[in-house]
């Protein structure tokens, strides 16, 4: 399993605590046995790489931390994406009748 936590700020050290908290919350009580440990993804507005590596020297858990640009998606990308999904989702549907 992935766990993506988006923050609309940029990156702060305790972050990580938190991620990690909900990382051992879905492994005790969501994830099967045979399922690697969940990766954890934190998206933020920004990001000092300094901070981000002292915040995460010690970590154990597989995550990770990424920033990103605010900005729209072209419509016509996003439409094409959606379809291509729901294309996608109802192969599956169609796949599980036979």
């Amino acid at each position: 399993m992935v766990l993506f936590e988006l923050k609309m700020e940029e990156f702060e050290p305790d972050f990580i605590g938190r991620l990690n908290f909900y990382l051992e919350a879905i492994d005790r009580d969501v994830k099967r046995p045979h399922e690697n440990p969940t990766i954890g993804i934190l998206l933020c507005k920004g990001k000092n790489t300094e901070v981000v590596e002292y915040s995460m020297a010690r970590n154990v858990s597989p995550a990770m931390v990424v920033d990103y640009e605010t900005k729209l998606i072209d419509k016509k990308i996003l439409s094409n994406k959606l379809n291509q999904l729901m294309e996608l989702l109802n192969g599956k549907d169609h796949d599980m009748d036979t």
